[in-house]
């Protein structure tokens, strides 16, 4: 095997697995002159440019989210602390909103019409039948676009099960709650909360059953994914210089370490998720399943497997408690606060602790370096936040949004942005786009590209 194949194919291979590699010196000029070469999705310094979408469920505490000033100074609400020392690599909206979410005569539903509207910007028809429509959101007109130049085209994760089908809420169909991402106006693109199918989609090679073929093989043989690769690791490792060499080794602790949580969760069998069966393989904590669907998102991006990810992190409605953190009660069942100091109270814990997660993410995307030598999350745009905002009163205005990474230079975080009106967060969707190298002159409700970025 020499370097120039090794480069060309960009992937350790053995059989039923396939892992990409991350950026490495020895193929940074390759690797660099091959991305310069993409119109689509792309830094201006050549380095693949990442997007994704993170929900969040049920609205916030706005008076512990809410920052305080616009000037680079501004205070953050108490729910951000985690995220302080990240303060330069994201920026705050205020003003936001997603019209299609409210009621416009459909009656009740704000839970799934929050769900199916917030990367869709457009109004879920009201059915629990199989007449579902909506329309394509905007992570896959990105996946579209620039699927062809990546392993997967995007990669949809959730925490919950699947539910395509049923009545959900208020007559919507589950489809609409339980699915954030849309192919098109009837096709949601289910999302993975299974650990190890994820870890299958992202390391396994082949078709589906081939995977489930070789998963089988590597379980009865108590061998991990790395030891069906380990001739081509060998092979790589001569053709690369010491610090290569330690990445790589990097790289392939990582994913073992990743694939023994795992097993971990495996050998634990199923846990309780109240509401929807957790698949197996889910972590018993809820914190550690978010966690290590992340950590497979950051190599997703660190590999160039996808440059295109929505994870919802739970759907909205969603009733799940957080005893880790002292709040025994439902989320939903809180977020109907009525102004009751405690309901409050533990609202502000939930936001804190998912953005204690979201905290979490950032600084492995900080820490990752890309292939031109800046970070992950220099050379990403991720969209966190919801489409409710008090969760008492089910507005989908002043949206609780913020925006974290550089764009590989085309953004200007650390700030609090107050947009001063209502506008349509497909606006900001709309120069996403545009980043991506995407040209379209209309998203959903938007009325122009979002310029205060």
């Amino acid at each position: 095997m020499d370097k120039t194949q090794i480069s060309r194919r960009g992937f350790l291979r053995g059989f039923g697995a396939a892992l990409s590699l991350p950026a490495l010196e020895s193929f940074r000029p390759l690797m660099a002159a091959t991305a310069a070469k993409q119109a689509l999705a792309t830094t201006a310094s050549g380095a693949p440019l990442r997007m994704a979408y993170l929900y969040i469920p049920n609205g916030v505490n706005l008076s512990h989210w809410r920052p305080d000033g616009t000037t680079p100074s501004y205070k953050m609400g108490s729910s951000f602390a985690a995220m302080e020392k990240h303060r330069e690599d994201f920026q705050i909206f205020t003003g936001f909103e997603q019209k299609n979410a409210q009621a416009g005569g459909d009656g009740p539903g704000d839970h799934a019409r929050g769900t199916a509207a917030f990367l869709t910007s457009a109004r879920p028809r009201k059915t629990s039948g199989s007449d579902i429509k909506l329309d394509i959101s905007v992570d896959q007109l990105a996946a579209n676009a620039v699927g062809g130049q990546t392993r997967l085209p995007s990669l949809e994760l959730s925490t919950d099960g699947v539910r395509k089908s049923g009545s959900c809420d208020s007559g919507y169909s589950c489809a609409y709650q339980f699915n954030l991402s849309w192919r098109s106006e009837n096709q949601p693109m289910t999302p993975e909360s299974n650990p190890r199918a994820v870890f299958e989609r992202l390391f396994g090679a082949g078709s589906d059953g081939e995977r489930v073929k070789s998963l089988g093989q590597r379980l009865a043989s108590k061998k991990s994914v790395i030891d069906f690769i380990e001739s081509d690791a060998k092979a790589l490792h001569r053709h690369l210089g010491r610090t290569d060499r330690q990445k790589l080794d990097e790289y392939l602790t990582g994913v073992r370490e990743i694939e023994k949580q795992i097993e971990k969760a495996e050998a634990m069998g199923i846990p309780v998720d109240p509401g929807v069966p957790a698949p197996n393989g889910t972590p018993e904590s809820y914190k550690d399943h978010l966690r290590l669907m992340f950590d497979m998102m950051v190599l997703a991006f660190k590999t160039d497997t996808t440059r295109v990810s929505s994870f919802l992190m739970a759907h909205d409605g969603s009733n799940r408690s957080f005893s880790e953190i002292g709040v025994n009660e439902g989320h939903h069942s809180i977020s109907h606060h009525q102004g009751n100091q405690n309901n409050l109270d533990k609202i502000a814990k939930i936001d804190t602790f998912y953005l204690e997660q979201l905290s979490y993410f950032l600084e492995k995307l900080k820490t990752t370096e890309d292939v031109d030598g800046k970070s992950l999350l220099h050379n990403s745009m991720i969209v966190y936040g919801g489409c409710i905002s008090d969760g008492d009163r089910h507005n989908h205005n002043n949206l609780p949004i913020l925006l974290a990474g550089h764009g590989g230079g085309a953004f200007k975080p650390g700030r609090h942005v107050d947009l001063g009106e209502d506008v349509p967060l497909g606006n900001l969707y709309l120069r996403m786009l545009e980043e991506f190298g995407v040209n379209e002159k209309r998203f959903g409700d938007s009325t122009g590209s979002l310029r205060k970025v």
